[in-house]
């Protein structure tokens, strides 16, 4: 199982979710107080210098593939003709404006983007298509179009075929930039042939105005016909409105005048006139009746004498004068004759004569009073009989005329909007045939030089891109599979080991050279690494081992080195080469095996004294391997092995024993049983994190005191670090 420790944080740590699924753990850093996961610039670092190569040769192919791309690419020409687009169009006649005028700034956006929608429309190519020659048409669709002729079709259906062709191939090749702020609209076109090219745009640019005009025409001739049959259709129901309106008239009796109200309603009936000029006739007899009433109520109990009519009338007045006269002589009469005479008698009969016709002629005033009173009366009584009739009359016909009224009004609407559509129609007919402009073309398009594709210079940049992604890609998977010690950070938190030292990468030709000089970089971390040992051991009698998870990851270089750099201490150490299966320590100090070694006085074939390696460094003696024992792990569970060691503590100040392996072994666990301390060494840049994982709990299991690991080979570069800053301390006060 490739375990790669994916870190689980819980969610309001900041943390992000698909890092911690995702990413590699060594390149997420832990969150800062009030921010979210980082990313690692140290391990960024590292994984891209040790991806360099395939970085390097991914991007280096996809360069060359978009260079060969292009370059294998066939030119492609673009062909431009502008149009002017005017939204509100030029009314010239009033009645053009037949569509919906356009408003607000939005509207006028919608409406440019409708344009450019209807130049890369499949019923435009339609027109185009049909409007190109034959020959034209031909190199649309190349020169091998006929052969691919089906044999049964006639020529007149190939035709057809073709044209449908080339209405595809013109919707796939025309393109419209509409402006944002301008009401030009460009008409692009991309063909192999530069020439083809501008003839279509310029095709495309007469077709798109041509059919605006259509459309107006279209338009002012649907109106026409649309009014035309509305104007019918108003007149036919005005007809029958107004047929309606007079038969009702006819059958209710009802006669007005030829004359229309301020409110729009008919005139008064004769019906109406009636009851009016008799409610006034009424009123007026009213009025009489009243003022002689009163007059002869004023004069009934009034002597006649006393009335100002008789006073003053005329008759009476003559009559009176007669009468003074008369009496006037009969005064004088008797101042000369007595009342015999017959003169004074006939003077008194002609005064009494006169008395009679006053009080006659003064009661005939007052009877002619109480006459005036009676006919005012009478002729009320008569004219409040005819206003009743004639009201009676007139409240039928009330009721009647709101009908009437109904039907008028409705024959009124009709007659304004057949005169609303009459005036309609005369402004459309007026402009049918006025061209109003809305698309004029400013540029007709001109045979392109150059070619707009391939584009070297935007290809390269699209390849460089594209391949720096795939290389950024391979690189993040090579690393998430690629599950390898790098750091130091990586073994604390992989495996929870302190990290005792690290050893730089040293080639195999320098070892010998740093092994020399003990201030070369590669001493001077080993002598770092001493220090943290001694530190973490017994200073007398420690037995410390030294294993890894597979071989040749630099445990027995590491193994040798400390134990030179004990002695140079002064302090007696031994180093057991425990590995009894592919013993290494007497190649790395290129001398010859000895006849006994470890093995030997393990079995008692052979004192410590006679298997002792002496003279490699004072204070040093070694361990080695002689002979390969058939059975190493029986050999160093023994009880003998155990007791060897204890016998050589109270001997030795410290032992350093380089062990084999653990996986795939038993030996180093048996041996970590027998140690003080167990030093897990790794090799950068090889051992995985499972494997060392698994090596770790073998020994744990079985009760090994891991104090720390070791990490050999560090490549700084590769690790995310400067190589120069991680170790130039090692070399402090010395010439580089």
């Amino acid at each position: 199982m490739n375990d790669r420790s994916i870190i689980q944080t819980p969610d309001p740590s900041g943390r992000d979710v698909w890092a911690d699924r995702y990413l590699p753990a060594e390149m997420i850093e832990a969150p800062q107080q009030g921010g979210g996961f980082q990313i690692d610039t140290a391990w960024l670092r590292g994984a891209l210098f040790r991806q360099r190569w395939l970085i390097g040769a991914t991007v280096l192919a996809g360069l060359l593939i978009g260079l060969v791309i292009t370059l294998l690419t066939t030119p492609i020409y673009q062909a431009t003709a502008t149009v002017r687009i005017q939204p509100w169009g030029n009314f010239i006649v009033e009645g053009q404006d037949v569509a919906t005028t356009i408003g607000s700034s939005n509207e006028i956006d919608l409406f440019m983007e409708t344009q450019g929608t209807v130049i890369e429309s499949r019923n435009l190519a339609e027109v185009v298509a049909g409007n190109l020659s034959p020959g034209t048409r031909n190199a649309l669709l190349g020169p091998t179009v006929d052969d691919n002729r089906p044999p049964q079709r006639s020529d007149e259906e190939w035709e057809d075929d073709k044209r449908r062709m080339a209405v595809t191939a013109l919707q796939a090749g025309v393109s419209a930039d509409v402006p944002v702020n301008s009401q030009i609209i460009a008409i692009n076109f991309m063909s192999e042939d530069p020439a083809l090219a501008a003839e279509i745009v310029n095709a495309y640019a007469e077709a798109f105005q041509q059919s605006d005009t259509r459309r107006n025409v279209e338009s002012n001739t649907y109106a026409r016909e649309y009014l035309t049959e509305q104007i019918q259709q108003v007149r036919d129901r005005l007809d029958t409105a107004e047929r309606a309106a007079n038969d009702y008239a006819r059958s209710a009796g009802i006669v007005t005048p030829d004359t229309t109200g301020a409110d729009g309603m008919t005139g008064q009936t004769i019906t109406g006139a009636n009851l009016s000029n008799i409610n006034s006739t009424v009123a007026q007899a009213r009025a009489a009746r009243i003022a002689a009433e009163q007059k002869w109520r004023a004069v009934s109990g009034i002597p006649a004498s006393q009335l100002p009519e008789v006073q003053n009338s005329p008759v009476i007045q003559g009559l009176i004068q007669q009468r003074a006269t008369l009496t006037g002589q009969l005064t004088n009469l008797r101042q000369r004759y007595n009342d015999q005479f017959p003169e004074i008698q006939d003077t008194l009969a002609r005064i009494e004569l006169l008395d009679r016709q006053i009080d006659q002629t003064g009661e005939n005033i007052k009877a002619s009073i109480r006459s005036e009173y009676i006919i005012a009366r009478n002729q009320e009584a008569a004219l409040a009989g005819e206003l009743s009739n004639v009201t009676g009359d007139a409240l039928v016909e009330q009721d009647q005329k709101v009908e009437y009224a109904n039907l008028e009004r409705e024959a009124e609407g009709l007659r304004g909007q057949l005169s609303s559509l009459l005036d309609r129609f005369n402004q459309i007919s007026t402009a049918a045939n006025v061209q109003s402009g809305a698309i004029t073309i400013l540029d007709n398009a001109v045979v392109p030089r150059s070619p707009v594709s391939p584009n070297i210079a935007r290809n390269m940049i699209i390849a460089l891109v594209l391949s720096v992604a795939m290389a950024g890609g391979l690189a993040l998977v090579r690393e998430i599979f690629v599950d390898q010690f790098r750091r130091t950070e990586d073994v604390d938190e992989r495996l929870g080991l302190p990290v005792l030292g690290l050893t730089p990468h040293v080639k195999s030709d320098d070892i010998d050279r740093q092994e020399a000089n003990q201030f070369s970089s590669l001493m001077e971390a080993y002598a770092s690494i001493r220090s943290t040992i001694d530190f973490a051991v017994p200073r007398d009698g420690a037995v410390v081992q030294l294993t890894s998870s597979q071989a040749s990851e630099g445990k027995s270089t590491t193994a040798l080195i400390l134990a030179e750099l004990f002695a140079r201490l002064g302090r007696k150490t031994l180093l057991i080469d425990a590995d009894l299966r592919k013993p290494s320590i007497v190649k790395l100090l290129d001398i010859d095996r000895r006849d006994v070694g470890i093995t030997e006085v393990l079995l008692n074939h052979a004192t410590i004294d006679e298997a002792m390696i002496e003279g490699v460094h004072e204070n040093l003696k070694i361990l080695s391997v002689a002979g390969i024992p058939p059975n190493p792990i029986e050999l160093l569970c023994s009880r003998r092995f155990k007791d060897f060691i204890e016998e050589q503590r109270k001997e030795f100040s410290i032992i350093l024993i380089d062990s084999p392996p653990v996986l795939g072994l038993a030996d180093a666990p048996e041996i970590a049983q027998t140690v003080d301390a167990t030093i897990f060494v790794i090799e950068a840049n090889r051992t995985s994190f499972a494997q060392a994982r698994t090596a770790v709990k073998r020994l744990t299991h079985v009760g090994a005191n891991v104090i720390g690991a070791v990490l050999t080979k560090y490549r700084a570069l590769e690790a995310g670090s400067d190589y120069a800053y991680q170790y130039q301390y090692y070399q402090y006060g010395n010439d580089k």
